[in-house]
Protein backbone atom coordinates (compact mmCIF):
# COMPACT_ATOMS: atom_id res chain seq x y z
CA UNK A 1 0.00 0.00 0.00
CA UNK A 2 1.16 3.27 -1.08
CA UNK A 3 -0.02 6.20 1.00
CA UNK A 4 -0.08 9.57 -0.87
CA UNK A 5 2.82 12.25 -0.73
CA UNK A 6 2.06 12.61 3.47
CA UNK A 7 4.07 10.56 6.61
CA UNK A 8 1.58 12.38 8.44
CA UNK A 9 -0.76 9.85 7.41
CA UNK A 10 1.27 6.81 8.08
CA UNK A 11 1.42 4.50 11.26
CA UNK A 12 4.72 4.94 12.98
CA UNK A 13 7.98 6.43 11.59
CA UNK A 14 9.51 3.52 10.75
CA UNK A 15 7.34 2.40 8.84
CA UNK A 16 6.82 5.61 6.85
CA UNK A 17 10.51 5.52 6.00
CA UNK A 18 9.97 2.47 3.97
CA UNK A 19 6.11 2.99 2.96
CA UNK A 20 5.69 6.92 2.17
CA UNK A 21 5.80 8.05 -1.31
CA UNK A 22 7.76 11.46 -0.73
CA UNK A 23 9.51 13.78 -3.35
CA UNK A 24 12.56 12.19 -4.79
CA UNK A 25 15.36 14.89 -3.53
CA UNK A 26 13.59 14.31 -0.10
CA UNK A 27 15.46 11.04 2.23
CA UNK A 28 14.21 9.79 5.43
CA UNK A 29 16.00 10.21 8.76
CA UNK A 30 17.02 6.15 8.07
CA UNK A 31 18.41 6.53 4.85
CA UNK A 32 20.51 9.34 5.61
CA UNK A 33 22.07 8.31 8.19
CA UNK A 34 23.12 4.82 5.67
CA UNK A 35 24.03 7.16 3.24
CA UNK A 36 26.38 9.50 5.35
CA UNK A 37 27.92 7.18 7.92
CA UNK A 38 26.16 9.04 10.87
CA UNK A 39 23.57 7.01 13.31
CA UNK A 40 20.08 7.43 13.77
CA UNK A 41 20.84 8.89 16.97
CA UNK A 42 23.64 10.87 15.69
CA UNK A 43 21.37 12.89 13.45
CA UNK A 44 19.30 13.80 16.48
CA UNK A 45 21.59 15.06 18.57
CA UNK A 46 22.68 17.29 16.17
CA UNK A 47 19.44 18.25 14.98
CA UNK A 48 18.55 19.02 18.63
CA UNK A 49 22.25 21.10 19.33
CA UNK A 50 21.17 23.04 16.50
CA UNK A 51 24.53 21.95 14.34
CA UNK A 52 22.51 20.10 11.28
CA UNK A 53 18.78 20.21 11.26
CA UNK A 54 16.46 18.41 8.95
CA UNK A 55 14.27 20.10 5.87
CA UNK A 56 11.22 19.22 7.00
CA UNK A 57 9.95 17.89 10.35
CA UNK A 58 6.17 16.19 10.28
CA UNK A 59 4.39 18.19 12.69
CA UNK A 60 2.46 15.22 13.96
CA UNK A 61 5.33 12.02 14.32
CA UNK A 62 8.01 14.23 14.42
CA UNK A 63 9.61 12.19 11.76
CA UNK A 64 12.67 13.56 10.31
CA UNK A 65 13.27 14.64 6.44
CA UNK A 66 16.38 15.47 4.53
CA UNK A 67 16.94 16.81 1.17
CA UNK A 68 19.67 15.09 -0.78
CA UNK A 69 22.09 18.29 -1.18
CA UNK A 70 22.52 17.76 2.45
CA UNK A 71 24.21 14.69 2.08
CA UNK A 72 27.15 16.42 1.27
CA UNK A 73 27.23 18.24 5.22
CA UNK A 74 26.21 14.85 6.57
CA UNK A 75 29.52 13.08 5.15
CA UNK A 76 31.12 16.50 6.29
CA UNK A 77 30.17 15.91 9.43
CA UNK A 78 30.49 12.49 9.81
CA UNK A 79 34.34 12.97 9.50
CA UNK A 80 34.46 16.16 11.87
CA UNK A 81 33.20 13.89 13.87
CA UNK A 82 35.39 11.08 13.99
CA UNK A 83 38.41 13.77 14.76
CA UNK A 84 36.72 14.72 17.46
CA UNK A 85 36.05 17.83 17.03
CA UNK A 86 34.01 19.75 19.56
CA UNK A 87 30.27 21.06 18.57
CA UNK A 88 30.53 24.41 18.76
CA UNK A 89 33.57 24.06 16.18
CA UNK A 90 31.60 21.83 13.96
CA UNK A 91 28.54 24.45 14.11
CA UNK A 92 31.88 26.89 12.67
CA UNK A 93 32.60 24.71 9.73
CA UNK A 94 29.18 23.62 8.73
CA UNK A 95 27.77 27.33 8.82
CA UNK A 96 31.43 28.93 7.04
CA UNK A 97 30.53 31.30 4.12
CA UNK A 98 32.78 29.81 0.66
CA UNK A 99 36.02 31.00 0.55
CA UNK A 100 36.21 32.50 4.06
CA UNK A 101 38.83 30.77 5.32
CA UNK A 102 37.31 30.47 8.36
CA UNK A 103 36.45 26.38 8.24
CA UNK A 104 40.03 25.45 7.36
CA UNK A 105 40.93 28.14 10.58
CA UNK A 106 38.70 25.99 12.78
CA UNK A 107 40.36 22.74 11.64
CA UNK A 108 44.21 24.01 11.91
CA UNK A 109 43.32 25.31 15.73
CA UNK A 110 41.84 21.32 16.45
CA UNK A 111 45.30 19.94 15.06
CA UNK A 112 47.22 22.19 17.00
CA UNK A 113 45.22 20.98 20.01
CA UNK A 114 45.43 17.35 18.84
CA UNK A 115 49.23 17.38 18.22
CA UNK A 116 50.24 19.06 21.86
CA UNK A 117 47.72 16.53 23.33
CA UNK A 118 49.77 14.24 21.51
CA UNK A 119 53.10 15.57 22.55
CA UNK A 120 51.89 15.66 26.58
CA UNK A 121 51.01 12.02 25.81
CA UNK A 122 54.23 11.04 24.52
CA UNK A 123 55.66 12.67 27.84
CA UNK A 124 53.17 10.99 30.25
CA UNK A 125 53.90 7.59 28.80
CA UNK A 126 57.39 7.80 29.11
CA UNK A 127 57.36 8.84 32.76
CA UNK A 128 55.06 5.76 33.46
CA UNK A 129 57.22 3.79 31.12
CA UNK A 130 60.15 5.03 34.10
CA UNK A 131 57.80 4.37 36.72
CA UNK A 132 56.62 0.51 35.57
CA UNK A 133 60.53 -0.33 35.32
CA UNK A 134 60.92 1.25 38.96
CA UNK A 135 58.28 -0.91 40.34
CA UNK A 136 59.32 -4.13 38.42
CA UNK A 137 62.96 -3.96 39.74
CA UNK A 138 62.59 -2.65 43.29
CA UNK A 139 66.19 -3.49 44.32
CA UNK A 140 67.56 -1.18 41.40
CA UNK A 141 65.30 1.53 41.69
CA UNK A 142 66.24 2.07 45.02
CA UNK A 143 70.22 2.27 44.31
CA UNK A 144 69.81 4.04 40.75
CA UNK A 145 68.75 7.16 39.72
CA UNK A 146 66.78 8.03 36.32
CA UNK A 147 69.20 8.47 33.02
CA UNK A 148 70.41 12.15 33.13
CA UNK A 149 69.54 14.31 30.21
CA UNK A 150 72.23 16.13 28.66
CA UNK A 151 71.79 18.76 25.52
CA UNK A 152 73.77 21.29 24.07
CA UNK A 153 72.65 24.92 22.45
CA UNK A 154 73.46 27.66 21.36
CA UNK A 155 74.80 30.54 24.14
CA UNK A 156 72.59 33.42 21.91
CA UNK A 157 69.72 31.20 21.00
CA UNK A 158 69.73 30.45 25.57
CA UNK A 159 70.05 33.99 26.26
CA UNK A 160 66.93 35.28 24.01
CA UNK A 161 64.90 32.53 25.26
CA UNK A 162 66.22 33.30 28.82
CA UNK A 163 65.44 37.17 27.97
CA UNK A 164 62.12 37.02 26.62
CA UNK A 165 60.78 34.80 30.08
CA UNK A 166 62.94 36.01 32.84
CA UNK A 167 60.35 38.92 33.20
CA UNK A 168 57.64 36.86 33.90
CA UNK A 169 58.78 34.86 37.05
CA UNK A 170 57.25 34.76 40.66
CA UNK A 171 59.48 37.25 43.26
CA UNK A 172 57.31 36.52 46.13
CA UNK A 173 54.48 34.03 45.83
CA UNK A 174 53.13 31.64 48.41
CA UNK A 175 54.24 28.32 45.45
CA UNK A 176 58.01 28.62 45.63
CA UNK A 177 57.83 26.88 42.45
CA UNK A 178 56.81 29.92 40.36
CA UNK A 179 59.76 31.78 41.66
CA UNK A 180 61.98 29.75 39.01
CA UNK A 181 61.92 29.11 34.95
CA UNK A 182 60.69 25.75 33.44
CA UNK A 183 63.30 23.91 31.24
CA UNK A 184 61.72 21.41 29.53
CA UNK A 185 63.56 20.06 26.63
CA UNK A 186 62.20 17.28 24.53
CA UNK A 187 63.08 16.23 20.50
CA UNK A 188 65.52 18.72 19.01
CA UNK A 189 63.77 21.56 21.23
CA UNK A 190 64.22 23.94 24.64
CA UNK A 191 61.22 25.72 25.91
CA UNK A 192 61.76 27.87 28.85
CA UNK A 193 58.73 28.83 30.37
CA UNK A 194 58.34 31.27 33.65
CA UNK A 195 54.75 32.55 34.95
CA UNK A 196 53.79 34.25 38.33
CA UNK A 197 49.72 32.89 37.65
CA UNK A 198 48.69 36.65 35.90
CA UNK A 199 51.06 36.24 33.08
CA UNK A 200 52.95 33.70 31.26
CA UNK A 201 56.15 33.49 28.99
CA UNK A 202 57.57 31.35 26.66
CA UNK A 203 60.60 30.90 24.60
CA UNK A 204 62.39 28.04 22.85
CA UNK A 205 66.08 27.62 21.48
CA UNK A 206 67.32 24.96 19.06
CA UNK A 207 69.06 21.72 20.51
CA UNK A 208 71.59 20.35 18.07
CA UNK A 209 72.74 17.57 20.10
CA UNK A 210 70.63 15.26 22.97
CA UNK A 211 71.47 12.36 25.09
CA UNK A 212 68.84 11.13 27.39
CA UNK A 213 65.02 11.16 27.76
CA UNK A 214 63.36 13.97 27.37
CA UNK A 215 63.44 15.91 30.64
CA UNK A 216 61.38 18.95 32.74
CA UNK A 217 63.27 21.10 35.69
CA UNK A 218 62.53 24.21 37.25
CA UNK A 219 65.24 26.30 37.88
CA UNK A 220 65.50 29.18 40.33
CA UNK A 221 65.62 32.46 39.46
CA UNK A 222 69.22 32.85 40.86
CA UNK A 223 70.62 30.06 38.99
CA UNK A 224 68.84 31.54 35.82
CA UNK A 225 70.71 34.55 36.54
CA UNK A 226 73.81 33.17 36.69
CA UNK A 227 73.04 30.58 33.65
CA UNK A 228 72.64 34.21 31.90
CA UNK A 229 75.99 35.91 32.87
CA UNK A 230 78.00 32.88 31.52
CA UNK A 231 76.30 33.00 28.48
CA UNK A 232 77.93 35.70 26.81
CA UNK A 233 81.02 33.97 25.24
CA UNK A 234 79.37 32.74 22.39
CA UNK A 235 79.42 29.65 20.72
CA UNK A 236 77.83 26.10 22.56
CA UNK A 237 77.22 25.68 25.96
CA UNK A 238 76.25 22.19 27.59
CA UNK A 239 73.30 21.75 30.00
CA UNK A 240 72.62 18.56 31.96
CA UNK A 241 69.53 17.83 33.84
CA UNK A 242 69.99 15.54 36.70
CA UNK A 243 66.64 14.91 38.67
CA UNK A 244 67.76 18.20 41.60
CA UNK A 245 70.54 19.46 39.73
CA UNK A 246 71.27 20.98 36.80
CA UNK A 247 74.45 22.09 35.27
CA UNK A 248 76.01 24.71 33.07
CA UNK A 249 79.38 24.33 30.88
CA UNK A 250 80.07 26.50 29.16
CA UNK A 251 83.35 27.95 27.07
CA UNK A 252 87.10 28.12 28.88
CA UNK A 253 85.76 25.44 31.28
CA UNK A 254 83.11 27.87 33.19
CA UNK A 255 80.84 25.77 34.30
CA UNK A 256 77.85 26.78 37.23
CA UNK A 257 75.40 24.08 38.93
CA UNK A 258 72.29 24.32 41.27
CA UNK A 259 69.77 22.65 42.94
CA UNK A 260 66.38 22.74 41.12
CA UNK A 261 62.88 23.43 42.99
CA UNK A 262 60.67 21.03 43.50
CA UNK A 263 56.76 21.24 42.99
CA UNK A 264 53.93 21.06 39.78
CA UNK A 265 54.76 24.18 37.41
CA UNK A 266 51.74 25.08 35.99
CA UNK A 267 50.81 22.96 32.37
CA UNK A 268 51.88 25.45 30.19
CA UNK A 269 50.93 24.00 27.07
CA UNK A 270 46.83 23.54 28.26
CA UNK A 271 47.34 27.20 29.44
CA UNK A 272 48.84 28.53 25.98
CA UNK A 273 46.09 27.15 23.78
CA UNK A 274 44.74 30.19 23.35
CA UNK A 275 41.98 30.30 20.18
CA UNK A 276 42.24 33.81 19.46
CA UNK A 277 39.89 35.08 16.34
CA UNK A 278 41.95 37.94 15.73
CA UNK A 279 45.71 39.19 14.70
CA UNK A 280 47.00 42.25 14.43
CA UNK A 281 50.96 42.98 13.44
CA UNK A 282 51.89 46.10 15.16
CA UNK A 283 55.71 47.59 15.83
CA UNK A 284 56.90 47.38 19.42
CA UNK A 285 57.90 51.04 19.84
CA UNK A 286 54.48 52.14 18.24
CA UNK A 287 52.72 50.10 20.48
CA UNK A 288 55.25 51.05 23.65
CA UNK A 289 54.73 54.49 23.33
CA UNK A 290 51.23 54.12 23.43
CA UNK A 291 50.72 52.13 26.10
CA UNK A 292 52.83 54.62 27.90
CA UNK A 293 51.69 57.73 27.50
CA UNK A 294 47.53 56.54 27.06
CA UNK A 295 45.22 56.88 29.85
CA UNK A 296 45.13 54.72 32.88
CA UNK A 297 43.11 53.51 35.90
CA UNK A 298 44.57 53.10 38.95
CA UNK A 299 43.37 49.56 41.10
CA UNK A 300 43.75 48.24 44.45
CA UNK A 301 47.00 47.87 45.20
CA UNK A 302 48.35 50.63 42.96
CA UNK A 303 48.62 49.08 40.32
CA UNK A 304 47.55 50.62 36.93
CA UNK A 305 45.24 49.13 34.63
CA UNK A 306 45.12 50.29 30.46
CA UNK A 307 42.34 49.80 28.11
CA UNK A 308 44.02 48.25 25.27
CA UNK A 309 41.84 48.64 21.92
CA UNK A 310 42.41 46.36 18.91
CA UNK A 311 40.65 47.56 15.97
CA UNK A 312 39.49 45.27 13.08
CA UNK A 313 41.22 47.05 10.48
CA UNK A 314 44.56 46.24 12.42
CA UNK A 315 44.64 49.08 14.47
CA UNK A 316 45.75 49.00 18.01
CA UNK A 317 45.76 52.54 20.85
CA UNK A 318 44.97 52.68 24.42
CA UNK A 319 41.23 54.10 24.70
CA UNK A 320 39.71 55.99 27.52
CA UNK A 321 37.40 54.47 30.38
CA UNK A 322 34.64 56.53 28.83
CA UNK A 323 35.19 55.67 25.31
CA UNK A 324 32.15 54.14 24.46
CA UNK A 325 32.68 50.24 25.10
CA UNK A 326 29.87 48.25 25.36
CA UNK A 327 28.44 46.13 28.35
CA UNK A 328 30.78 43.10 25.98
CA UNK A 329 33.72 45.41 25.58
CA UNK A 330 33.26 46.10 22.26
CA UNK A 331 32.97 49.71 20.91
CA UNK A 332 31.18 50.77 17.70
CA UNK A 333 34.26 51.19 15.62
CA UNK A 334 37.37 50.35 17.38
CA UNK A 335 36.71 46.51 17.96
CA UNK A 336 37.85 44.43 21.41
CA UNK A 337 38.74 46.62 24.26
CA UNK A 338 41.01 44.42 26.71
CA UNK A 339 41.98 45.65 30.43
CA UNK A 340 45.30 44.73 31.01
CA UNK A 341 48.10 45.83 34.00
CA UNK A 342 49.74 48.39 32.51
CA UNK A 343 53.38 47.50 33.63
CA UNK A 344 53.08 43.56 33.05
CA UNK A 345 52.18 44.88 29.47
CA UNK A 346 55.28 47.08 29.07
CA UNK A 347 57.74 44.23 29.83
CA UNK A 348 56.21 41.75 27.82
CA UNK A 349 56.37 44.47 24.81
CA UNK A 350 60.04 44.68 25.74
CA UNK A 351 61.36 41.22 26.52
CA UNK A 352 63.91 40.18 24.27
CA UNK A 353 63.49 43.27 22.50
CA UNK A 354 61.39 42.56 19.22
CA UNK A 355 61.02 44.91 16.60
CA UNK A 356 57.68 43.62 14.99
CA UNK A 357 54.66 42.25 17.52
CA UNK A 358 51.44 40.05 16.77
CA UNK A 359 48.36 40.87 19.05
CA UNK A 360 46.40 37.34 19.32
CA UNK A 361 43.06 38.42 20.77
CA UNK A 362 39.77 36.59 21.57
CA UNK A 363 37.34 39.08 23.58
CA UNK A 364 37.51 40.96 26.90
CA UNK A 365 37.60 38.30 28.92
CA UNK A 366 40.47 35.59 27.65
CA UNK A 367 44.35 36.49 27.32
CA UNK A 368 46.02 38.62 25.41
CA UNK A 369 48.77 37.00 23.68
CA UNK A 370 51.92 38.98 22.67
CA UNK A 371 54.27 37.40 19.91
CA UNK A 372 57.49 38.21 18.61
CA UNK A 373 56.49 38.05 14.54
CA UNK A 374 59.73 36.89 14.35
CA UNK A 375 59.93 33.64 15.98
CA UNK A 376 56.36 32.43 16.38
CA UNK A 377 57.72 30.31 19.68
CA UNK A 378 58.36 33.69 21.68
CA UNK A 379 55.70 34.69 23.38
CA UNK A 380 53.78 36.18 26.57
CA UNK A 381 50.67 35.86 27.54
CA UNK A 382 48.57 38.52 29.90
CA UNK A 383 45.59 37.61 32.11
CA UNK A 384 42.66 40.39 31.76
CA UNK A 385 41.79 42.38 34.49
CA UNK A 386 38.10 42.78 35.38
CA UNK A 387 37.57 46.74 35.93
CA UNK A 388 35.09 47.65 38.87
Amino acid sequence: MTVSRHPALTLDPVEAAESVDVESDMRSIGETARESGLTVSALRFYDGAGVFCPAWVDPQTGYRWYRTDQLADARLLCRLRRVGLPVAEIRLVLAAPPGSGEAHRVLDRHLRRLEDGLSDARRELSAVRTLIDQRESPMSSSTTRTAATRFTVGAADLAAALDAVRFAAAEDSEHPVLGGVLFDVEGSVLRVVATDRYRMAVSQAAVPALEGPGASTVVPVPVVDGIRALLAGGGEVTLTLDGDRVVLEATAGRRLEGAALEGDFPDYRRLTRIEASHRTDVPASVLREAVAGGACRTVHEGHEIVLLSVGPGGTVGVVAEDGGAGGDGRGPADGTRIAVNRQYLLEAIGAGAPEQLVLETGSPITPLAIRDAGNDGTFSILMPVRLP
